[in-house]
């Protein structure tokens, strides 16, 4: 049986995550014609991450390996 501390800060941990991922939807960008700077149309005005995703959803891959090997 688990105790009420354990329990608790579970549900407390939960409960931040909720509250982050709620509070952080209204955090938007700008609409194009805010008054910001106009690119020129020879400029591209796109950046790539697919790098960086690829990277990091290999580093997790390989964490959760290791999680894995090491509880067993």
């Amino acid at each position: 049986m688990k105790t009420f501390p354990t329990i608790f800060s579970r549900l407390t941990g939960g409960l931040l995550v909720v509250l982050a991922a709620g509070l952080s939807q209204p955090v938007v960008a700008q609409d194009p014609d805010s008054g910001g700077p106009t690119p020129t149309p020879s400029t591209p005005t796109s950046v790539p991450i697919d790098g960086g995703v690829a990277l990091l959803l290999a580093a997790g891959a390989a964490y959760g390996v290791k999680r894995l090997r090491t509880r067993r």
